[in-house]
């Protein structure tokens, strides 16, 4: 193996003793773990979201225009029982008419006009857990340091919180080890007020966006 020297070349001014004896490194740990464990997720219909076409004449002139509910089926198989949490990342990021991270973009129309939004809610009623009919949805905000109680609320899923389940009511200990989840999940999307968009030619909805399991 070739060795390099290279040489630095600088003039060290020591005012005072105390100065001298500071310590020159510090030290640099790199943590983990590499599991065996493996999720995967999928979507019904390849994850496809169709509206058809759109007449602009159904559209709002002066606010938004709700489309109807779409529905998908989310699975998430693992090959043991596993704790994991989902989140989503929007690959249309800055395009969605609020600012949030649980909406997500349809892209821009001609102009780059912001089309509007959607979102998609996680309901414990329609989702089971393994062989257990009942699960209790549960949200992390602080990467999984802490957990919201357990409920059977609907849950956003979002760009930075952690959503998980568990077979437990009431429980703050996050996510339970799952090995299989299967749930029905309502996507519901919003397009801009007419008077905000350039609709002279045929304007492709484009929303786009990727979900994550997480390990924890």
């Amino acid at each position: 193996m070739k060795k390099y020297c290279l040489v630095f070349s600088s003039l060290l001014l020591l005012p005072s003793a105390q100065h001298a004896l500071a310590a020159s490194t510090v030290d640099l740990t790199v943590k983990g773990r590499i599991t065996p464990i493996a999720c995967t997720p999928r979507l019904s219909s390849g994850g496809l979201i169709d509206y058809g076409k759109i007449s602009q004449q159904d559209l709002n002139v002066d606010r938004g225009t709700r489309l109807p509910i779409k529905y998908l089926q989310v699975s998430i198989a693992c090959n043991a029982p596993s704790r994991f949490a989902l989140r989503m990342r929007d690959n249309r990021d800055g395009t969605a008419t609020v600012n949030s991270e649980i909406y997500y973009g349809l892209g821009l129309d001609h102009s780059g006009n912001r089309l509007g939004l959607y979102s998609m809610s996680f309901d414990p009623r329609h989702t089971q857990v393994d062989s257990t009919t009942t699960a209790y949805g549960t949200e992390s905000t602080t990467g999984g340091v802490a957990w919201r109680t357990s409920n059977l609320n609907p849950i956003d899923i979002g760009a930075n919180s952690y959503l998980g389940f568990t077979d437990t009511q009431g429980s703050v200990a996050g996510p339970s080890a799952i090995q299989e989840l299967i749930s029905t999940v309502n996507v519901a999307a919003v397009i801009n007020a007419r008077q905000n968009l350039d609709l002279s030619t045929d304007t492709l909805l484009d929303g786009s966006a990727t979900l994550e399991v997480v390990y924890l």
